[in-house]
């Protein structure tokens, strides 16, 4: 979640959408987000909206402390009901996220889960992913979380170097990420994922090598790469502004981007998203590829944000204000935005271009199109995607995404 709320209009107290949200809302996809906002250490890199039990004494954080969240978080799950009404969607994909969400017990996700399930029912065929910090769980947890209906998890691996991990502050040591790995097959998940981290300060082209090759043969069917965005305001930013460890320089990442294109082509992994690679198509991420196609989700948590129908919202993002407003009987919303026509076209350009298959040309205005064909020759979309009527990114393209995606939306 963004470490800032956007600035947007009051949410009504009872949460209601605009009737236009809600018309057609049958032939739309639904998923659910849940947040967990509880880390055990907060990690020097991190900017997202979690908190420490430190962090949270003696500021109004008992009211949704660890111990009473899955109760209070199912307070907004049946929220979610009467705002959508008699909305007859199953829910095909529900992703928990955090902070850590494997902090709570085992039993604690499975009663979320089971709030959606009440309330909405799940597909037969539903992905359910938790994420999890490697030491955050054991043999015994994913198996009681296999058993309670997840059928994904998501660990977080960063990096096999210890130096990398000491500079992330990550509390995990070197090896147990492809151990949970193992932990998490033998209980019964087919679909497990390794994040991974490149371009921190003082990683070399051996320890990105080395990351790629342990992520690989721990036999993970999904592995997402993320280049280190050093955010204002973690101790990681601080720590470059007084000079104290160095920026990696944009050409860097490039090539550490690349080498993971290649290790992971090599090993059987096909990129379906710029960040992201899979073994088959069903080991992608459904979830977050609702995400990136516009999909309706609500998101259950403080500080998650939410998409239902065009209109955008976030809850307040402190975790007693929200456990406040849901006793209080109104929603946690802090404010919301009605995308126009425009503001939709120009987010399914910026999000579909990220994925393998592209966006589509229609999509394109007269200046964006003419921007298309000069990225064309210029080697940066698929030629033959082209001729099919989509912008689809070419491997040096996905280098240059971020400026392309800039002049298509023009």
């Amino acid at each position: 979640m963004p470490s800032a709320l956007p600035e947007g209009d009051p949410m009504p107290r009872d949460g209601a959408l605009p009737a236009a949200a809600l018309a057609g809302a049958e032939t739309r996809p639904l998923a659910f987000y849940l947040h967990v906002p509880y880390c055990a250490t907060r990690c020097g890199y991190c900017d997202f909206n979690t908190y420490t039990a430190g962090e949270l004494r003696g500021s109004g954080g008992a009211l949704a402390s660890r111990e009473n969240y899955a109760a209070v978080l199912t307070e907004e799950i049946r929220l979610a009901r009467k705002v959508l009404g008699d909305d007859p969607r199953r829910v095909i994909t529900v992703f928990v996220g955090g902070g850590t969400p494997t902090l709570l017990p085992p039993a604690d996700l499975a009663a979320m889960l089971d709030a959606v399930r009440q309330e909405f029912g799940l597909a037969e065929d539903a992905e359910v992913t938790t994420e999890a910090n490697p030491d955050s769980v054991d043999g015994a947890g994913l198996a009681a979380l296999r058993e309670a209906g997840f059928t994904r998890v998501s660990f977080g691996m960063q990096s096999a170097s210890p130096h990398v991990l000491r500079l992330l502050e990550r509390t995990h040591t070197p090896g147990r990420p492809e151990r949970a790995v193992a932990e998490a097959r033998a209980a019964g998940f087919d679909h497990v994922n390794l994040d991974l981290i490149y371009g921190t300060p003082g990683e070399s082209e051996a320890d990105w090598q080395a990351s790629l090759e342990a992520a690989v043969a721990a036999g993970p069917d999904h592995i997402s790469a993320y280049s280190l965005i050093v955010e204002e305001g973690t101790r990681l930013g601080q720590r470059v502004r007084r000079g104290e460890v160095p920026m990696t320089d944009d050409d860097v990442h490039a090539d550490r981007y690349l080498q993971a294109d290649r290790v992971l082509g090599a090993a059987g992994f096909g990129w379906y998203e710029v960040s992201n690679w899979a073994t088959t198509r069903a080991g992608r991420c459904r979830h977050n590829e609702l995400y990136w196609t516009g999909a309706d989700w609500w998101g259950a948590g403080p500080g998650a944000h939410s998409h239902v129908g065009g209109v955008r919202w976030w809850n307040v993002k402190h975790p007693g204000a929200y456990a406040q407003a849901l006793a209080e009987g109104r929603s946690p919303g802090a404010g919301r935005e009605v995308l126009t026509e425009e503001d939709r076209r120009v987010e399914r350009v910026l999000l579909e271009l990220r994925l393998v298959d592209g966006c589509p040309l229609t999509l394109l205005r007269p200046a964006g199109l003419a921007a298309a064909r000069r990225a064309l020759d210029d080697g940066l979309l698929v030629a033959d995607a082209f001729a099919d009527g989509r912008a689809a990114l070419t491997l040096r393209g996905r280098l240059l995404a971020d400026a392309l995606v800039r002049d298509l939306v023009d």
